[in-house]
Protein backbone atom coordinates (compact mmCIF):
# COMPACT_ATOMS: atom_id res chain seq x y z
CA UNK A 1 0.00 0.00 0.00
CA UNK A 2 1.20 3.52 -0.81
CA UNK A 3 0.01 6.78 0.76
CA UNK A 4 0.80 10.27 -0.54
CA UNK A 5 0.93 13.07 2.06
CA UNK A 6 0.69 16.64 0.77
CA UNK A 7 1.97 19.42 3.02
CA UNK A 8 3.29 23.00 2.82
CA UNK A 9 6.07 24.61 4.81
CA UNK A 10 4.22 27.74 5.98
CA UNK A 11 4.77 27.61 9.72
CA UNK A 12 6.08 24.43 11.31
CA UNK A 13 2.75 22.83 12.21
CA UNK A 14 1.82 21.45 8.80
CA UNK A 15 5.17 19.77 8.24
CA UNK A 16 5.20 18.45 11.81
CA UNK A 17 1.79 16.87 11.20
CA UNK A 18 3.03 15.39 7.91
CA UNK A 19 6.11 13.89 9.59
CA UNK A 20 4.02 12.42 12.39
CA UNK A 21 1.59 10.83 9.93
CA UNK A 22 4.42 9.52 7.74
CA UNK A 23 5.97 7.82 10.77
CA UNK A 24 2.57 6.40 11.73
CA UNK A 25 1.98 4.92 8.28
CA UNK A 26 5.54 3.60 8.07
CA UNK A 27 5.09 1.84 11.42
CA UNK A 28 2.18 -0.03 9.83
CA UNK A 29 4.31 -1.16 6.89
CA UNK A 30 2.87 1.37 4.44
CA UNK A 31 5.02 3.09 1.81
CA UNK A 32 4.76 6.86 2.26
CA UNK A 33 5.69 9.79 0.04
CA UNK A 34 5.62 13.30 1.53
CA UNK A 35 5.40 16.17 -0.97
CA UNK A 36 5.68 19.87 -0.17
CA UNK A 37 3.04 21.34 -2.45
CA UNK A 38 4.59 24.76 -3.04
CA UNK A 39 8.21 23.61 -3.26
CA UNK A 40 7.74 20.41 -5.24
CA UNK A 41 4.61 21.06 -7.30
CA UNK A 42 4.68 24.82 -7.89
CA UNK A 43 8.34 25.95 -7.83
CA UNK A 44 11.12 26.13 -5.20
CA UNK A 45 11.56 29.87 -5.81
CA UNK A 46 7.82 30.45 -5.34
CA UNK A 47 7.96 28.47 -2.11
CA UNK A 48 10.89 30.47 -0.72
CA UNK A 49 9.53 33.88 -1.74
CA UNK A 50 5.95 33.27 -0.65
CA UNK A 51 7.10 31.80 2.68
CA UNK A 52 9.35 34.83 3.25
CA UNK A 53 6.41 37.15 2.54
CA UNK A 54 4.20 35.14 4.87
CA UNK A 55 6.74 35.31 7.71
CA UNK A 56 7.32 39.03 7.10
CA UNK A 57 3.59 39.67 7.37
CA UNK A 58 3.39 37.75 10.64
CA UNK A 59 6.33 39.68 12.11
CA UNK A 60 5.65 43.20 10.82
CA UNK A 61 2.00 43.42 9.73
CA UNK A 62 0.01 40.64 11.40
CA UNK A 63 -3.20 42.63 10.99
CA UNK A 64 -2.82 42.31 7.20
CA UNK A 65 -2.59 38.55 7.55
CA UNK A 66 -5.64 38.61 9.82
CA UNK A 67 -7.66 40.52 7.24
CA UNK A 68 -6.60 38.09 4.51
CA UNK A 69 -7.51 35.13 6.70
CA UNK A 70 -10.97 36.60 7.36
CA UNK A 71 -11.53 37.28 3.65
CA UNK A 72 -10.48 33.73 2.85
CA UNK A 73 -13.10 32.45 5.27
CA UNK A 74 -15.73 34.61 3.60
CA UNK A 75 -15.35 33.04 0.15
CA UNK A 76 -15.36 29.40 -0.96
CA UNK A 77 -12.07 27.70 -1.79
CA UNK A 78 -12.92 27.59 -5.52
CA UNK A 79 -14.03 31.25 -5.68
CA UNK A 80 -12.95 33.24 -8.79
CA UNK A 81 -11.84 35.91 -6.33
CA UNK A 82 -8.97 33.62 -5.30
CA UNK A 83 -7.48 34.29 -8.78
CA UNK A 84 -6.58 30.65 -9.28
CA UNK A 85 -4.41 30.36 -6.17
CA UNK A 86 -6.15 27.15 -5.15
CA UNK A 87 -5.22 25.61 -8.51
CA UNK A 88 -1.52 26.31 -8.12
CA UNK A 89 0.42 23.11 -8.71
CA UNK A 90 -2.64 21.15 -9.87
CA UNK A 91 -1.06 20.08 -13.19
CA UNK A 92 2.09 18.77 -11.52
CA UNK A 93 -0.01 17.16 -8.84
CA UNK A 94 -1.89 15.26 -11.55
CA UNK A 95 1.42 14.08 -13.00
CA UNK A 96 2.64 13.02 -9.54
CA UNK A 97 -0.55 11.05 -8.98
CA UNK A 98 -0.02 9.25 -12.28
CA UNK A 99 3.59 8.44 -11.40
CA UNK A 100 3.00 7.28 -7.82
CA UNK A 101 -0.49 5.77 -8.15
CA UNK A 102 -1.12 6.08 -4.38
CA UNK A 103 -3.91 4.14 -2.71
CA UNK A 104 -4.82 7.22 -0.64
CA UNK A 105 -3.93 10.89 -0.34
CA UNK A 106 -3.74 12.77 2.95
CA UNK A 107 -3.49 16.57 2.90
CA UNK A 108 -2.42 18.62 5.93
CA UNK A 109 -2.68 22.07 4.31
CA UNK A 110 -5.65 23.77 2.68
CA UNK A 111 -4.02 24.60 -0.69
CA UNK A 112 -3.09 21.05 -1.77
CA UNK A 113 -6.50 19.90 -0.52
CA UNK A 114 -8.17 22.43 -2.81
CA UNK A 115 -5.88 21.54 -5.74
CA UNK A 116 -6.70 17.85 -5.41
CA UNK A 117 -10.39 18.68 -5.19
CA UNK A 118 -10.08 20.79 -8.35
CA UNK A 119 -8.73 17.76 -10.20
CA UNK A 120 -11.68 15.71 -8.97
CA UNK A 121 -14.11 18.44 -10.08
CA UNK A 122 -12.66 18.21 -13.59
CA UNK A 123 -13.73 14.58 -13.70
CA UNK A 124 -10.29 13.15 -13.01
CA UNK A 125 -10.27 10.03 -10.90
CA UNK A 126 -8.35 10.67 -7.67
CA UNK A 127 -7.57 8.34 -4.75
CA UNK A 128 -9.56 8.52 -1.52
CA UNK A 129 -8.78 11.95 -0.03
CA UNK A 130 -8.52 12.68 3.69
CA UNK A 131 -7.70 16.19 4.84
CA UNK A 132 -6.32 16.75 8.34
CA UNK A 133 -7.17 20.16 9.79
CA UNK A 134 -4.28 21.33 11.97
CA UNK A 135 -6.07 24.17 13.78
CA UNK A 136 -8.97 24.20 16.22
CA UNK A 137 -11.26 26.06 13.82
CA UNK A 138 -13.25 25.51 10.64
CA UNK A 139 -12.26 27.73 7.71
CA UNK A 140 -13.72 27.95 4.22
CA UNK A 141 -10.38 27.35 2.50
CA UNK A 142 -10.25 23.85 4.03
CA UNK A 143 -13.66 23.02 2.57
CA UNK A 144 -13.70 21.75 -1.01
CA UNK A 145 -15.65 19.32 -3.17
CA UNK A 146 -14.36 15.77 -3.39
CA UNK A 147 -12.84 15.49 0.09
CA UNK A 148 -13.89 12.11 1.45
CA UNK A 149 -13.01 12.73 5.11
CA UNK A 150 -12.18 15.68 7.33
CA UNK A 151 -10.11 14.80 10.41
CA UNK A 152 -10.57 17.57 12.95
CA UNK A 153 -9.14 18.49 16.33
CA UNK A 154 -12.24 18.50 18.55
CA UNK A 155 -16.00 17.92 18.62
CA UNK A 156 -16.67 21.66 18.49
CA UNK A 157 -14.65 21.94 15.29
CA UNK A 158 -16.59 19.02 13.82
CA UNK A 159 -19.85 20.82 14.60
CA UNK A 160 -18.54 23.88 12.72
CA UNK A 161 -17.81 21.82 9.61
CA UNK A 162 -21.25 20.22 9.75
CA UNK A 163 -22.82 23.67 10.16
CA UNK A 164 -21.04 24.72 6.97
CA UNK A 165 -22.62 21.91 5.00
CA UNK A 166 -20.24 18.96 5.35
CA UNK A 167 -22.13 15.66 5.90
CA UNK A 168 -21.57 14.40 9.46
CA UNK A 169 -20.34 11.02 8.25
CA UNK A 170 -17.42 12.74 6.51
CA UNK A 171 -16.19 14.41 9.70
CA UNK A 172 -14.00 12.40 12.09
CA UNK A 173 -12.91 13.86 15.42
CA UNK A 174 -9.38 12.50 15.70
CA UNK A 175 -7.27 15.27 17.20
CA UNK A 176 -4.17 16.81 15.62
CA UNK A 177 -1.47 14.28 14.64
CA UNK A 178 1.47 14.30 17.04
CA UNK A 179 4.80 12.54 17.34
CA UNK A 180 4.71 9.09 18.91
CA UNK A 181 6.31 10.24 22.18
CA UNK A 182 3.19 12.25 23.03
CA UNK A 183 1.19 9.01 23.27
CA UNK A 184 3.19 7.90 26.31
CA UNK A 185 3.45 9.86 29.51
CA UNK A 186 6.71 11.23 30.89
CA UNK A 187 7.36 11.34 34.63
CA UNK A 188 7.39 15.02 35.55
CA UNK A 189 9.74 14.58 38.50
CA UNK A 190 12.24 12.70 36.34
CA UNK A 191 12.01 15.38 33.65
CA UNK A 192 12.75 18.07 36.24
CA UNK A 193 15.74 16.19 37.57
CA UNK A 194 17.11 15.75 34.04
CA UNK A 195 16.77 19.50 33.46
CA UNK A 196 18.29 20.43 36.82
CA UNK A 197 15.06 21.97 38.13
CA UNK A 198 13.90 22.15 41.74
CA UNK A 199 11.14 19.63 42.38
CA UNK A 200 9.33 21.90 44.87
CA UNK A 201 9.18 25.18 42.94
CA UNK A 202 6.64 25.79 40.11
CA UNK A 203 8.04 25.67 36.57
CA UNK A 204 6.85 27.97 33.79
CA UNK A 205 7.66 27.07 30.19
CA UNK A 206 7.44 29.90 27.62
CA UNK A 207 7.66 29.42 23.87
CA UNK A 208 6.34 30.83 20.58
CA UNK A 209 6.85 28.08 18.02
CA UNK A 210 10.02 27.23 16.11
CA UNK A 211 10.29 30.86 14.93
CA UNK A 212 10.26 32.52 18.33
CA UNK A 213 10.43 36.06 16.95
CA UNK A 214 6.89 35.73 15.59
CA UNK A 215 5.62 35.72 19.17
CA UNK A 216 6.09 38.22 22.01
CA UNK A 217 8.62 36.41 24.15
CA UNK A 218 10.42 39.58 25.35
CA UNK A 219 7.15 40.66 27.00
CA UNK A 220 6.87 37.23 28.59
CA UNK A 221 10.47 37.32 29.85
CA UNK A 222 9.92 40.74 31.45
CA UNK A 223 6.70 39.58 33.10
CA UNK A 224 8.36 36.43 34.45
CA UNK A 225 11.16 38.51 35.90
CA UNK A 226 8.66 40.63 37.86
CA UNK A 227 6.46 37.86 39.26
CA UNK A 228 6.79 37.89 43.08
CA UNK A 229 5.83 34.22 43.46
CA UNK A 230 8.85 31.89 43.65
CA UNK A 231 9.12 30.01 40.36
CA UNK A 232 11.51 28.63 37.74
CA UNK A 233 11.19 29.45 34.06
CA UNK A 234 12.41 28.06 30.74
CA UNK A 235 12.07 30.37 27.73
CA UNK A 236 12.50 28.69 24.32
CA UNK A 237 13.64 31.07 21.56
CA UNK A 238 13.52 28.49 18.75
CA UNK A 239 15.79 28.95 15.73
CA UNK A 240 16.13 32.72 16.24
CA UNK A 241 19.62 33.36 17.70
CA UNK A 242 19.13 37.12 17.76
CA UNK A 243 16.02 36.67 19.88
CA UNK A 244 17.85 34.23 22.16
CA UNK A 245 20.59 36.80 22.77
CA UNK A 246 18.01 39.51 23.52
CA UNK A 247 16.17 37.23 25.95
CA UNK A 248 19.45 36.36 27.66
CA UNK A 249 20.11 40.07 28.23
CA UNK A 250 16.60 40.65 29.56
CA UNK A 251 16.83 37.74 32.02
CA UNK A 252 20.42 38.24 33.19
CA UNK A 253 20.65 37.91 36.96
CA UNK A 254 17.38 35.97 37.28
CA UNK A 255 16.55 32.27 37.57
CA UNK A 256 15.05 32.29 34.07
CA UNK A 257 16.84 29.98 31.65
CA UNK A 258 16.86 30.79 27.91
CA UNK A 259 17.03 27.89 25.43
CA UNK A 260 17.38 27.80 21.65
CA UNK A 261 15.61 25.31 19.42
CA UNK A 262 14.59 22.22 21.42
CA UNK A 263 13.78 18.91 19.75
CA UNK A 264 12.38 17.20 22.84
CA UNK A 265 9.52 19.56 23.66
CA UNK A 266 7.65 16.65 25.26
CA UNK A 267 10.19 16.49 28.10
CA UNK A 268 9.99 20.26 28.72
CA UNK A 269 6.21 20.11 28.84
CA UNK A 270 6.32 17.20 31.28
CA UNK A 271 8.53 19.23 33.62
CA UNK A 272 6.33 22.35 33.53
CA UNK A 273 3.31 23.44 35.54
CA UNK A 274 2.25 26.18 33.11
CA UNK A 275 2.92 26.94 29.44
CA UNK A 276 2.94 30.57 28.24
CA UNK A 277 2.60 30.58 24.46
CA UNK A 278 0.76 31.89 21.46
CA UNK A 279 -2.06 29.69 20.21
CA UNK A 280 -0.54 27.73 17.34
CA UNK A 281 -2.59 24.63 16.55
CA UNK A 282 0.28 22.17 17.00
CA UNK A 283 1.40 23.77 20.28
CA UNK A 284 -2.14 23.56 21.68
CA UNK A 285 -2.41 19.90 20.69
CA UNK A 286 0.97 19.05 22.22
CA UNK A 287 0.19 20.84 25.48
CA UNK A 288 -3.16 19.08 25.69
CA UNK A 289 -1.48 15.71 25.15
CA UNK A 290 0.95 16.58 27.97
CA UNK A 291 -1.93 17.76 30.22
CA UNK A 292 -0.20 21.12 30.57
CA UNK A 293 -2.33 24.19 31.42
CA UNK A 294 -1.77 27.20 29.18
CA UNK A 295 -1.65 30.96 29.42
CA UNK A 296 -2.05 32.26 25.86
CA UNK A 297 -0.42 35.53 24.92
CA UNK A 298 0.76 37.08 21.66
CA UNK A 299 -1.50 34.98 19.44
CA UNK A 300 -1.46 36.29 15.89
CA UNK A 301 -4.53 37.55 14.06
CA UNK A 302 -6.16 34.81 12.00
CA UNK A 303 -6.10 31.14 12.94
CA UNK A 304 -4.21 31.66 16.20
CA UNK A 305 -6.76 34.11 17.58
CA UNK A 306 -9.49 31.62 16.71
CA UNK A 307 -7.50 28.81 18.34
CA UNK A 308 -7.19 31.03 21.42
CA UNK A 309 -10.93 31.61 21.48
CA UNK A 310 -11.53 27.86 21.28
CA UNK A 311 -9.11 27.16 24.15
CA UNK A 312 -10.59 29.84 26.40
CA UNK A 313 -14.16 28.71 25.77
CA UNK A 314 -13.20 25.07 26.33
CA UNK A 315 -11.70 25.93 29.72
CA UNK A 316 -8.19 24.66 28.94
CA UNK A 317 -6.31 27.98 28.89
CA UNK A 318 -6.18 31.50 30.22
CA UNK A 319 -5.90 34.30 27.66
CA UNK A 320 -4.00 37.57 28.15
CA UNK A 321 -4.56 40.40 25.68
CA UNK A 322 -2.15 42.92 27.22
CA UNK A 323 1.09 43.05 29.20
CA UNK A 324 -0.90 43.97 32.28
CA UNK A 325 -3.17 40.96 31.75
CA UNK A 326 -0.13 38.75 31.25
CA UNK A 327 1.46 39.67 34.58
CA UNK A 328 -1.84 39.49 36.46
CA UNK A 329 -2.73 36.07 35.07
CA UNK A 330 0.79 34.75 35.65
CA UNK A 331 0.56 35.69 39.31
CA UNK A 332 -2.91 34.21 39.60
CA UNK A 333 -1.98 30.93 37.89
CA UNK A 334 1.12 30.47 40.05
CA UNK A 335 -0.70 31.44 43.22
CA UNK A 336 -3.82 29.31 42.72
CA UNK A 337 -3.07 25.59 42.27
CA UNK A 338 -6.82 24.94 42.08
CA UNK A 339 -7.03 27.09 38.93
CA UNK A 340 -4.33 25.03 37.19
CA UNK A 341 -6.10 21.84 38.24
CA UNK A 342 -9.35 23.20 36.78
CA UNK A 343 -7.58 23.77 33.44
CA UNK A 344 -6.10 20.27 33.56
CA UNK A 345 -9.59 18.86 34.05
CA UNK A 346 -10.73 20.54 30.84
CA UNK A 347 -7.66 19.27 29.03
CA UNK A 348 -8.25 15.68 30.15
CA UNK A 349 -11.72 15.80 28.61
CA UNK A 350 -10.40 16.99 25.24
CA UNK A 351 -6.89 15.58 24.84
CA UNK A 352 -6.27 13.08 22.03
CA UNK A 353 -2.61 12.03 22.19
CA UNK A 354 -3.33 9.07 19.89
CA UNK A 355 -4.53 11.26 17.00
CA UNK A 356 -1.88 9.98 14.59
CA UNK A 357 -2.95 6.40 15.15
CA UNK A 358 -6.62 7.31 14.77
CA UNK A 359 -6.00 9.01 11.41
CA UNK A 360 -3.79 6.21 10.09
CA UNK A 361 -6.40 3.62 11.11
CA UNK A 362 -9.18 5.57 9.40
CA UNK A 363 -7.25 5.95 6.13
CA UNK A 364 -6.19 2.30 6.02
CA UNK A 365 -9.68 1.08 6.86
CA UNK A 366 -11.10 3.09 3.96
CA UNK A 367 -8.48 1.63 1.61
CA UNK A 368 -9.40 -1.90 2.74
CA UNK A 369 -13.09 -1.25 2.17
CA UNK A 370 -12.40 -0.05 -1.37
CA UNK A 371 -9.97 -2.82 -2.30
Amino acid sequence: MHVLILTASYGSGHNEAARSLAAGFAARGVDVTVVDHFRDLVHPVFERVSRAVYMALLRRAPIVWGVGYALGDWMPSDSPLAFGVTRLGAARLAARLDALAPDAVVTVHATPAAALSALAAEGRRVPPHTTVVTDFVAHSQWIARGIDRYCVAAEEVGHEFVARGIPRERVSVTGVPLRAEFETGVDGAAARRALGLDADVPVVLAMAGSHGSVGRLPDVARALGRVPTPMQALVVAGHDRTLAARLARLTRGTSIRVLGYVEDVHRLMAAADLLVTKAGGMTLAEAMAAELPMLLYGSLAGQERRNERFAARAGIALAARSRRDLRRLLERALGEPALLEHLRGGIRRLRRPDATRRIVDAVLEQCRQLS
